[in-house]
């Protein structure tokens, strides 16, 4: 090993041994309580127990009920609830925050004031923004049920967040309000590096701005909108504090961090939640490949 390999190791060592406590340590101690009947009361008592987490008779993937399906157990309906939300609110923030840089892109008076204004929203924290809209959407006193009601637009007040047919797309709607902003920055700079040669031709020749949107501007931001996107994607399928906030994490909008938070903490089963974690580290990176492979892109390209 050369001078220059010593040091490039000796400069890594700290971050390495602050990646092994904080990441590496963490997570392998939750493999290990996933095999095991570990209680939070008692967690030195705990024993050995394979796979009984997962596939046992009372684990993660048995079926309760045989004609019911998988999803009819509540780590089914975690794992469903949490992929419906995370297709759907990506899918949505995707669609408008494309929208929003795009006008962003434009130059106008106050750019940079409207600008600033857009990303509000992303800037209040998760659960004061939760708790915010908690409370305009409250069935009794919030605003947002007085307005409808008073515009004759329902005959009486919902309860938004509690109902099951409601709650988990209002969940849907707030998570794109909060989010949409970040969407719209991150692909607001992706237009911004785009040569402005391209349009100046296309304006010269005539071309119908739609059409330059699709062959032009679309082609040359797809690797930026496939990485904001993928990384959208990864902090939807671990989402928590949003749901929790708003709906008390039952079972019609229960994500799987939930699930986890409810069988370790409120339930004490280290070992049952701690398979419930795992598995839910393995879904999220067989996620991440499938979004990465769906995009087209590899991993190290340039």
């Amino acid at each position: 090993m050369n001078n220059k390999t010593r040091t490039a190791w000796l400069f890594l060592a700290p971050m390495l041994v602050v990646l092994l406590l904080v990441a590496v340590w963490p997570l392998g101690r939750t493999i290990w309580f996933s095999f095991t009947d570990a209680n939070i009361n008692n967690l030195e008592a705990s024993k050995f127990i394979g796979l009984e987490n997962y596939f046992g008779e009372f684990g993660l993937f048995a079926n309760p009920n045989n004609t019911d399906g998988f999803f009819a157990g509540d780590w089914g309906i975690s794992i469903l609830n949490t992929l419906k939300f995370s297709i759907v609110s990506v899918t949505l923030e995707t669609l408008l925050g494309l929208a929003v840089a795009m006008l962003l892109n434009q130059e106008f008076k106050g750019r940079t004031l409207v600008r600033t204004a857009v990303l509000v929203p992303w800037a209040i924290p998760t659960i004061v923004s939760a708790k915010m809209w908690g409370w305009m959407l409250h069935d009794q006193f919030g605003v947002i049920n007085q307005w409808l009601f008073d515009l004759g637009w329902i005959a009486q007040k919902i309860a938004w967040t509690a109902q099951p047919e409601y709650a988990m797309w209002t969940v849907v709607a707030v998570d794109v309000w909060k989010t949409t902003p970040f969407m719209a920055l991150l692909i607001l700079a992706a237009l911004q590096t785009l040569p402005k040669d391209c349009y100046e031709a296309a304006q010269v020749d005539g071309v119908h701005p739609l059409r330059v949107f699709w062959k032009v501007t679309l082609p040359l931001i797809k690797p930026a909108l496939m990485v904001a996107m993928i990384f959208r994607l990864l902090d939807a399928l671990r989402v928590f504090d949003l749901i929790y906030v708003l709906t008390s994490n039952n079972n019609t909008t229960i994500s799987m961090s939930g699930f986890v938070r409810r069988e370790m903490i409120d339930n004490g089963y280290m070992g049952y939640g701690s398979a419930a974690s795992t598995a839910l580290f393995l879904i999220i990176g067989l996620c991440t490949v499938l979004a990465i492979k769906a995009s087209r892109m590899k991993l190290g390209d340039d």
